[in-house]
């Protein structure tokens, strides 16, 4: 399997050792080591599990986020950091004699609409803090090797970027089709094997890659109190999973289009692919359907299935005003300006903002019992998460329906806090005042005399 990933990757590998060691400052550790992978794209790096020491760890706990859930253990974050040092000095010396081992993962279904469910796995503290830890050196090293159409769990990426990213390819790589694709159960379904051949192109620590190991196969403590032992995937919430997902794909599509696919297209082909759900771009009609053809039997090759549901091939550019997909929560669609030219620029998706709707309802009707002050408080946040991730130009009015929706759902479950106490549009009204209710608004505009990204002319 190893020659395969080779063969794919197309890249020599260097074995000359290359001792990394613990240093002073754990940062200045991953910035070595992200300059030698930047350097030499085909160096394998030994020694990275002697970074795993109590400096290490101690900084990373300072990283965790304190309010998250805890695992089998119910040992939270705090508790854990109330005797830090000794908890970390025993941590660190299990992992030197080999005695540490991976506990069981606690499984806590999410509903993501649809009657569907996202299963999230919660690792114990001492395992997320070292995911984390682990996390932080695969990262400063495949950081150097990811393309820039990838942006799902990356620093310094986001959704938003995405969005604008793909709006500048639909208008200026000449595209006339799309091809949307999803993976089906994409966490659930990494096969272990080539998830630990991927990192060996990269990582020559049997030690390191054997905790990788640990974690991957460890159990999986379901709602029910059944425990199941995973033979593919990595619980989708574990601190080390999205540096894995990302690696996976990495190798299993992004090098594969980069390096194979666009050089057999007739035209100009792209991609933009945030964790499992990219967009691939293409100038001619033949070339689309090639590729259609053969992407799932390129993802079967590493155990993955495509969606049939959210994987299509449609006819897609300035000509076709009907034409519209999602992606990340955002709808593209060609429009018309008011001088009658054609323009692009991603908006909140109809889907997306009826399930954001439907959990605003449920939230303002578990939560009515709280004070009116507590309550705008919380409606607030909201309303600015809302704002800061689908705040773009051109989304104005996508934004104002969802407040003005958003509006109703909050006044209608304040009527119902009692049988006497009523609350009529112009009370209300003066609430919206008192407390300063966030108005719709841009949050990511373009600096001046800079080309917006998120509005094209055709």
């Amino acid at each position: 399997m190893g020659k395969g990933v080779t063969r794919m990757c197309s890249l020599q590998r260097e074995h000359v050792p290359n001792r990394v060691g613990s240093v002073k400052s754990m940062q200045t550790s991953l910035e070595g080591i992200a300059d030698k992978a930047r350097r030499n794209k085909a160096h394998r790096f030994q020694d990275l599990s002697r970074l795993l020491n109590e400096e290490c760890l101690i900084r990373t706990y300072a990283k965790l986020n304190k309010s998250s859930a805890p695992g089998v253990d119910r040992v939270t974050i705090r508790e854990y950091g109330e005797n830090l040092d000794a908890n970390v000095r025993d941590l660190v010396m299990r992992l030197k004699r080999g005695g540490y081992r991976a506990k069981l993962v606690r499984r806590k279904n999410i509903p993501k609409g649809g009657g569907k469910f996202r299963p999230l796995g919660i690792p114990v503290t001492e395992d997320k803090l070292l995911q984390t830890a682990v996390g932080d050196i695969l990262s400063a090293i495949y950081e150097q090797d990811f393309l820039p159409s990838s942006f799902g769990y990356r620093p310094g990426v986001s959704g938003v970027g995405a969005a604008k990213e793909l709006c500048a390819r639909l208008c200026f790589e000449n595209v006339n089709y799309v091809v949307e694709a999803d993976i089906r159960g994409y966490f659930n379904n990494i096969d272990h094997d080539w998830m630990l051949e991927m990192l060996k192109q990269r990582v020559d620590d049997k030690a390191f890659l054997r905790l990788v190991n640990k974690w991957l196969k460890a159990g999986v403590l379901e709602e029910n109190e059944r425990v199941v032992n995973p033979e593919a995937g990595t619980p989708q919430g574990g601190s080390i999973s999205p540096i894995l997902a990302n690696v996976y794909l990495h190798y299993a599509f992004d090098l594969w289009f980069d390096k194979s696919v666009s050089k057999h297209m007739r035209g100009k082909a792209s991609f933009v692919r945030y964790a499992d759900d990219f967009v691939c771009l293409f100038q001619n009609k033949e070339d689309a359907e090639r590729f259609y053809a053969w992407l799932p039997v390129r993802l079967s090759k590493f155990g993955l299935e495509l969606a049939p549901d959210k994987t299509r091939i449609m006819h897609f550019n300035c000509f076709c005003l009907d034409a519209h997909f999602d992606f990340l929560g955002y709808e593209f669609r060609w429009r018309v300006n008011r001088k009658g030219k054609p323009y692009i620029g991603p908006q909140t998706s109809l889907k997306k903002m009826r399930s954001t709707l439907k959990d605003l309802n449920q939230w303002c009707r578990k939560n009515r019992h709280l004070g009116t002050e507590k309550i705008f408080k919380l409606f607030n946040s909201k309303l600015r998460g809302h704002y800061n991730y689908f705040g773009v130009t051109g989304n104005f009015d996508r934004l104002a329906r969802f407040f003005h929706r958003a509006l109703v759902i909050l006044k209608k479950w304040l009527n119902r806090r009692s049988q006497r106490s009523r609350c009529p549009w112009k009370r209300f009204a003066r609430l919206l005042k008192i407390f300063k209710v966030e108005r719709p608004r841009i949050i990511k505009k373009p600096p001046r005399g800079h080309v917006q990204l998120a509005l094209f002319p055709c």
